[in-house]
């Protein structure tokens, strides 16, 4: 008698316990959702100098965040107009941020740097701003945040000069 009545309430169990996992999954990911669009917190070393860039000092200015590696073409073919956006709008209110995930650390991303005379601040990526970013499977990956350090726009893959300055432009007027 026992057993029936566990078999007869083993498929209500079910029916109960998949619907408490789907609103606790829905529940969740909107809570996920909500926080994404904001900057995550860090706080990395640039290279070469060493200089600390906290997200926080990024407040109040619109930010675009570009995840690169010194190995990859269409990373080095965004370099040159990350540089002339730096340059055309920073006293705007324009950072621009570099954050390489190149394996052979400091060493060859200084090498780089110099090279290619990049002069927007770079940092190396560690695994929590991977993480916290989200959304970073490739590189390039670049993000667009506003003065309040939401995303606005997130740009996978090689972006061209054109679309990355009509974006800036919107959100600096």
């Amino acid at each position: 008698m026992f057993m029936k009545l566990l078999c007869r309430n083993c498929f209500a169990f079910k029916i109960v316990f998949g619907v408490f996992v789907w609103m606790l999954f829905f529940a969740l990911s909107s809570d996920i959702a909500q926080a994404a669009p904001d900057i995550p917190q860090f706080s990395l070393a640039t290279v070469p100098d060493g200089n600390i860039i906290d997200s926080r000092q990024l407040r109040g200015k619109v930010v675009l965040v570009n995840f690169w590696a010194t190995w990859c073409p269409p990373c080095r073919k965004e370099i040159p107009y990350l540089k002339k956006l730096q340059e055309e709008f920073g006293e705007k209110g324009l950072v621009v941020l570099g954050i390489s995930i190149d394996q052979g650390g400091s060493r060859v991303v200084k090498k780089f740097i110099k090279r290619s005379k990049i002069d927007y601040p770079v940092v190396i990526a560690d695994q929590n701003v991977l993480v916290q970013f989200g959304g970073v499977r490739g590189v390039p990956t670049t993000f667009l945040l506003d003065r309040t350090g939401r995303k606005q726009r997130t740009y996978t893959g090689y972006t061209s000069y054109k679309i990355l300055r009509r974006d800036v432009e919107k959100l600096l007027n």
